[in-house]
């Protein structure tokens, strides 16, 4: 792998970087270095995961050197190294302020946090495909990780919690047992292990994978985690997380704003409370059951020790008092008529919750008596042990009280400053859950009248970030694809970002389409606005929008709306005035549900659906801010374009939208001249604009992908709204005039853009071909088939194609990349370690990608095979079939096997099973073998096919007929039976109307698709009229690079040398046709 060296630090990386890819590099070993924070953009697909995990444990391992070499050299008192100075070793060796590195116990942990355990999935795979191995733990809750039967099957992770804190503490989780004797084995300590890894490993040795993960973590260099178990003060006690010293990464960090503001709010509803009080009653009576039964005390004194419950019935009853009184205060707060609620300082809540003996003195006991009953009744089943309102007391008691006296100063000074960060409101309880959901039992308390919901409402996502600084740690780094506009971003977080970047992308200018379309194909102008998006004159002309713009884009079309009414409200309106029908005749729609629930299941169908051969794609309406408008993959067809139908501003009359932006402008206003604050109306118009960036982000996934966006809102043409844009998008923005020139130049970008994809992949297939053959100056891999020269190189190609597709299958975009460079750079330097050091991560550690790298033989050049099967054995256990023979140059070989009638025998590997070659087999379903598309005979008394097999004249049409044969069988297998229907009437059309536009343009529309259906276009030519054959052959070169000169060698067809044209296939020569 290339090592390079920036800012003196050597990183290796496992290809050559982009220049933006060592632009983001530098930054991040910049923050290392001078301990500073930093907000980093790079838009998806730029590899920013793989450039954080190779800078962050390259400059660990510098730290790790540097303290090495200041030890030998303290030691040797400089003898060993004395040409070489002390500084040269990096900061670490010559830091004033050494002594937070002076030994290797202080090197920095890396702590990696992203949205989900699925987004650290990836990055966990990414870390596999480099060269570093560092000890490595990934947290997660005990939902994901516990494999106790009993506790596994709690409905609710607060019972899981405390139904597995009991059986630890009575040591009865034989899996928990386990975990101390086997934690530090080395097959359970080494490896890379992401959450479904340790799950595995967890039921693979007996022991519990939850506390393995606690345990893995302090040895660990690198911890994995998602980020509200860094932001939430209560999690990270729970997973007793030590933030000193440490190096904290953001990835996915557009979410951390609304993550830091959430983790420190809450919404305590009437509910909460009635089902709190209604679970300390239940216990109150069975105590008090207990109690009277003197005979019986001494054995419920023995089963509570066991249960975890030792408290008195006069504690049980103080806190069913306390309830009662926050419950009390919170009904006595006058609210005004119109259902508004009221707003109050931060501070009230104090105020509040005193009422109820709620304070910073009692709080400690409080949350110990909830713990103990909630613990008490874990494990049971029942309606009134739903101890969901209590731990929601708990963690809000936690949430008011999360900053002790001791470290914010008397608790009279805590008010002013929470005053600021947060506000109360308190308004009427609007849902219908408590009605709808509770059941007779339920009808106690608050239920007999409407109550009120009790909001605190944290406004200011500096407040969890400042509380990160003072935990102590070194270094903050955030970074996302969608952070702009960066400033501004940096300015919420309230703490110095003195490191700021905007990167680039990777990508050229002619894979990226950006058009703002502000009227549509009527002339009407396209608008959300609150006051016209609803009108039947936007909606009818934005539906005329999206009918024109997926006729010429292609595969996949993702459309956002700014919200689920919107959506659902438009769809409503199509299908009332048939606009749903016609789309739908175009591609299929499909529909993002407002539950998680069916997700999957939709979005497996609409993948299904764009890859199905033949089909024309589908169509994905989403919502901004929703489920897929992250986190979920549209790469290369899956998303070709991407449609924003509007801003997606926050509901403006929301309480909370409201108080967020009085907030913002008085902070503003106390900040004076300084304006360390967004306004209220900048915040706002930002929410938009992040939630588009983060829609638009769908559309190009990999350096190789291409796409357009269609930006579908009068607005988009403002100045100011073009500037909230991404760095890399705005450059490739057009406003247009008018509807048709968008269709015109959409159809021009896609023509060139799939060119120039279909260029590239076989570029980048044709790197495994010998030096000499690449002198010859063939640019492309041409396959050819027929009765020639090339069934044994069309087997071999074809295994390589097939093998490409595996692979890219098999690997993410970077891991590609890596896989495609290593290719690259074999073939130039003849390097054999290097490729082995290049491949090993990739295929070798994870079992199932072992047959990739036993395939990868063929690309193996004679005099390393038996190398390469030595290695192949060593790290997999099996070889590759390696023969004696194969080490020898190709010609002098052995020659391939030759089956009886003196062909050579096609690769076994690739051959269909019996079912599907008698399928293809032209001799029972193309026409009994003989060809669909030969000539007729002619009125006029042209002999029929056997008299001309005598005469030479028409040797080619001999050739011919197998070929056609064998063509069509090979099109029906890679086009399915719809393409191949297309194909044969196209065909038809041709012979009937000599049209060479149109034939080539369905033919290259059917087989440019995919890089491996390629050859059908080349092998088209038999079909091609001789006068057509020279601008077939410039299409062809146009479509996939020429071929080298004098090897257009494909079997003659039927009209080769002949005027003769394919006859309507369903008039061919005699016998059953198709």
């Amino acid at each position: 792998m290339p090592k390079i060296t920036l800012n003196g630090v050597t990183v290796d990386f496992p290809f050559q970087p982009y220049k933006c890819q060592e632009e983001y590099m530098t930054k991040v070993l910049e923050c290392l270095q001078k301990k500073v924070n930093g907000v980093l953009e790079s838009p998806t697909g730029t590899g920013k995961t793989l450039c954080l995990l190779c800078t962050t444990l390259a400059w660990r391992e510098h730290l790790h050197d540097a303290i090495s070499a200041r030890k030998i050299a303290a030691r040797a008192q400089g003898e060993l190294f004395p040409d070489r100075a002390l500084s040269s070793w990096g900061n670490a060796a010559s830091d004033g302020d050494g002594d937070n590195t002076a030994c290797y116990t202080d090197i920095p942990k890396i702590i990696y946090a992203s949205r989900t355990h699925s987004q650290l999935t990836q990055v966990i795979s990414e870390l596999r495909n480099t060269s570093y191995r560092p000890r490595v733990c990934v947290l997660g809750s005990r939902e994901q990780l516990c494999i106790h039967p009993e506790v596994k099957k709690q409905e609710s992770n607060h019972m899981q919690i405390h139904l597995c804190r009991k059986k630890v503490a009575s040591r009865s989780c034989h899996f928990y047992n386990n975990v101390e004797e086997k934690s530090l084995e080395q097959e359970l300590a080494a490896p890379i292990l992401d959450i479904e890894d340790l799950v595995k490993s967890g039921n693979r040795h007996k022991l519990c994978p939850y506390y393995l993960s606690r345990n893995l973590k302090q040895q660990a260099d690198i911890i994995f985690m998602p980020y509200n178990y860094l932001l939430d003060a209560k999690s990270r006690r729970a997973h007793s997380i030590d933030l000193k010293g440490t190096v904290v990464i953001f990835d996915e960090a557009h979410n951390v704003e609304k993550m830091c503001e959430e983790s420190a709010s809450f919404d305590l509803t009437p509910h909460d409370v009635a089902s709190g009080l209604d679970v300390i009653d239940q216990v109150l009576e069975e105590q008090t059951k207990v109690a009277q039964q003197g005979d019986l005390l001494l054995e419920f004194s023995a089963d509570s020790s066991s249960s975890g419950l030792n408290m008195e019935l006069e504690d049980i009853a103080k806190l069913k008092m306390i309830l009662l009184r926050l419950e009390g205060a919170i009904d006595a707060v006058e609210l005004p008529g119109d259902d508004n609620g009221v707003t109050k300082p931060g501070s009230y809540i104090f105020e509040l919750f005193a009422e109820a003996q709620i304070t910073f003195q009692t709080k400690g006991c409080i949350l110990d008596s909830l713990d103990q009953i909630i613990q008490h009744l874990a494990g049971r089943a029942g309606l009134f042990t739903n101890t969901a309102g209590l731990q929601k007391l708990a963690d809000i008691i936690q949430i008011v009280f999360s900053m002790d006296p001791a470290e914010g100063g008397p608790s009279s000074m805590v008010g002013p400053g929470v005053s600021q960060s947060y506000k109360v409101h308190i308004h009427p309880d609007t849902s219908h859950r408590r009605t709808a959901q509770r059941s007779d039992a339920w009808s106690t308390s608050a239920a007999r009248k409407q109550g009120k919901v009790l909001s605190y409402w944290c406004f200011s996502p500096g407040h969890s970030m400042r509380e990160l600084v003072r935990q102590g740690v070194r270094t903050l780094i955030l970074t996302s694809g969608t952070l702009a506009p960066v400033s501004s971003f940096a300015l919420e977080m309230q703490i110095p970002f003195p490191v700021c970047l905007e990167n680039p992308h990777v990508i050229d200018k002619h894979q990226i389409w950006v058009g703002v379309v502000p009227k549509g194909p009527d002339g009407a102008q396209l608008s959300s606005a609150f006051d016209k998006r609803f009108s039947d004159t936007c909606l009818a002309s934005l539906g005329k929008a999206l009918g024109n713009i997926a006729r010429v884009v292609p595969h996949g079309l993702l459309v956002f709306f700014p919200s689920y009414p919107v959506m659902e409200k438009s769809l409503e309106f199509w299908r009332a005035q048939d606009f749903a029908r016609k789309l739908e005749a175009l591609k299929p729609v499909f529909v993002e549900p407002r539950s998680k629930g069916g997700l999957s299941e939709v979005m497996d169908a609409y993948y299904s659906t764009v890859a199905s051969p033949g089909a024309s794609g589908a169509v994905f309406l989403a919502v901004c801010r929703g489920k897929v408008s992250e986190g979920l993959d549209f790469a290369d067809t899956n998303g070709r374009g991407v449609i924003v139908t509007g801003l997606p501003y926050p509901p403006r009359m929301d309480p909370r939208v409201v108080l967020k932006m009085q907030f913002l402008d008085e902070m503003k206003g106390q900040g004076g001249a300084r304006g360390q604050f967004l306004s209220g109306r900048d915040w706002y118009r930002q929410q938009a604009s992040r939630a588009v960036n983060q829609a638009i982000g769908r559309v190009i996934r990999h350096r190789h992908d291409y796409g357009a966006v269609f930006l579908c809102d009068h607005r988009f043409s403002y100045a100011d709204a073009r500037a909230q844009l991404p760095s890399w998008v705005r450059p490739h923005v057009k406003v247009y005039d008018g509807f048709g020139h968008v269709i015109r130049d959409v159809a021009q970008f896609f023509r060139i853009a799939q060119k120039t994809a279909h260029r590239s992949t076989l570029s980048l297939l044709s790197e495994k071909r010998p030096l000499d053959e690449q002198r010859g100056g063939r640019k492309k891999i041409r396959l050819v088939s027929g009765q020639q020269e090339g069934p044994a190189a069309s087997a071999q190609a074809g295994r390589a194609k097939l093998f490409m597709v595996a692979v890219k299958q098999a690997l993410s975009q970077a891991s590609f990349d890596t896989f495609a460079r290593a290719l690259q750079d074999y073939k130039g330097s003849d390097d054999f370690e290097a490729l082995v050091a290049c491949l090993h991560p990739l295929f070798a550690e994870d079992p199932k990608k072992h047959s990739l790298l036993q395939g990868f033989y063929q690309f193996v050049r004679p005099h390393h095979k038996q190398r390469f099967e030595e290695v192949c054995i060593q790290l997999t256990g099996q070889g590759c079939g390696y023969q004696p023979e194969h080490s020898l140059p190709q010609r002098q070989g052995a020659p391939p096997a030759l089956d009886p009638s003196g062909r050579r025998e096609f690769d076994p590997k690739l051959t269909l099973s019996q079912g599907a070659a008698r399928q293809l087999d032209p001799g029972e379903h193309l026409n009994q073998g003989r060809p669909h598309l030969t000539s007729r005979p002619s009125s006029a008394g042209v002999s029929s096919s056997r008299p001309q097999e005598k005469s030479g004249a028409p040797r080619a049409e001999r050739q011919g007929q197998p070929a056609v044969s064998a063509y069509l069988a090979d099109a029906r297998r890679a086009l399915g039976s719809a393409g191949c229907s297309r194909l044969l009437a196209a065909l038809t059309t041709y012979k009937r109307d000599d049209d060479f536009e149109k034939v080539v343009a369905v033919v290259a529309a059917l087989t440019t698709e995919r890089p491996e259906d390629l050859p059908l276009l080349q092998r088209f030519s038999m079909f091609v009229r001789p006068h057509h054959k020279q601008r077939f052959r410039q299409t062809c070169a146009a479509l996939t690079g020429p071929p080298v000169p004098g090897t257009d060698t494909e079997p003659p067809g039927p009209w080769e040398g002949s005027p003769a044209v394919p006859p309507d296939p369903t008039h061919g020569a005699p016998g059953p046709g198709l």
